[in-house]
């Protein structure tokens, strides 16, 4: 699979720098973990599981989460688990060589990575592994036991994504030892952790809190906290750290045809320039909020964003491509970290690189670059967002 390889070769290369490169489920753990890019949910409990599941990847969906948690009530789990089981292995028998998305299934119960591996049979080798909500220092290990059981007798290697959404978490008197004991115990399976996952709507719950769809995350300070020292423990750049993914956007568009122009939009619409008509769709629909968030996610340090709804995913896929000005950077300061060291002033002589300091980020810059391209110097977010979209 590949991001964007849903679109044609000429509209690729038209907007394509360099190409996203090809990988799959068995690349290394650092290209998955930059690739998981948009990752979408779905409720284990849809009958036409199998079918979305390679509808999606159609629409260039790159990871999914087939969910047993949350998305579910309390007293479907027995009948999700056994849909789950049935879509899977329906999947697998009728797309053998299919290009699916990475798929993860989220668990409530560490029993159920057990008992879902061995129930599944063959098409287990769909899956790349398991999210376990409300991952504590104290509630992780039978999960983490469970997998590397799983793993062995399977013969398959299986990551895990942890998500931090509990109040130990929320709460300031217990969050720096919790997190401290969170990055000791994934320090222990380290090989098997491919992200740590943010449930911010958890978070939220615990203070009665919900932001609109005007403000981010990162405008609710309480969750911006949380944030901030979840990247200060477990996102640091030196070896210690892990891919830590962005928070879910709650709020999608009304009609499914969105980005679509409106009746009610403006009858000069269609004169307006391409990118400016693109934006104006964006704020119609709410999803400038999301646009901000994803800016914000990278800013702050995190990668990749947990969604709820197809609409979102190209959004995040658009601004997860490498500019043509950071690609130039990037690689002068490695050139130039190499050689010693030093300042220098960018090929596009509007800022300063310094080698040492700008190194961790330069090395960051070209993994994503690897995995989700290198957009032409005359590209712009909006014009790879119109593409994806259609």
């Amino acid at each position: 699979m590949r991001h964007f390889g849903h679109l044609a070769d000429d509209v690729r290369s038209r907007l394509f720098h360099e190409q996203p490169a090809a990988f799959d489920r068995d690349s290394e753990a650092a290209v998955l973990a930059t690739a998981l890019g948009a990752t979408l949910y779905s409720p284990a409990t849809r009958p036409t599981l199998a079918r979305d599941v390679r509808r999606q990847a159609a629409r260039g969906v790159v990871s999914m989460v087939l969910c047993l948690e949350d998305a579910i009530a309390d007293h479907e789990v027995d009948g999700a688990e056994q849909n789950l089981v049935e879509q899977l292995t329906a999947l697998a028998e009728q797309d053998a060589d299919a290009e699916l998305p990475l798929l993860f299934v989220r668990v409530r119960a560490a029993e159920q990575i057990t008992d879902l591996s061995r129930r599944l049979g063959p098409a287990l080798r769909l899956l790349s592994g398991f999210v376990v909500p409300k991952f504590t220092e104290d509630s992780g290990p039978p999960f983490l036991e469970a997998l590397t059981a799983a793993e062995e007798r399977s013969g398959q290697r299986l990551f895990v994504m942890p998500v931090l959404e509990s109040p130990e978490l929320a709460h300031l008197e217990s969050r720096r030892e919790q997190l401290h004991g969170i990055a000791r115990l994934l320090d222990k399976h380290r090989g098997r952790v491919l992200a740590v996952r943010l449930g911010v709507t958890d978070l939220c719950s615990a203070y009665g809190l919900r932001r609109s769809p005007d403000l981010t995350a990162y405008d609710v300070a309480l969750v911006a906290g949380v944030i901030g020292d979840v990247v200060n423990v477990l996102g640091r750049a030196d070896g210690t750290g892990h891919t830590v993914t962005g928070p879910v956007w709650e709020y999608f568009p009304l009609q499914e045809r969105m980005f679509k122009p409106q009746l009610r939009r403006t009858p000069f619409a269609e004169v307006t320039p391409p990118a400016d008509r693109v934006r104006q769709q964006l704020i119609e629909h709410d999803l400038d909020g999301l646009i901000r968030e994803i800016e914000l996610d990278r800013a702050n340090g995190l990668l990749g964003k947990t969604c709820i709804h197809p609409s979102h995913v190209a959004a995040v896929h658009a601004l997860s491509v490498v500019t043509h000005e950071e690609l130039c950077d990037a690689r002068d300061i490695l050139q130039q970290h190499r050689g010693g060291g030093g300042v220098s002033r960018s090929a596009y002589t509007n800022k300063m690189n310094e080698a040492k300091p700008h190194r961790a980020w330069a090395e960051r810059v070209l993994l994503r670059a690897e995995v989700f391209g290198v957009a032409r110097p005359e590209v712009t977010f909006a014009e790879l967002l119109s593409a994806c979209i259609g």
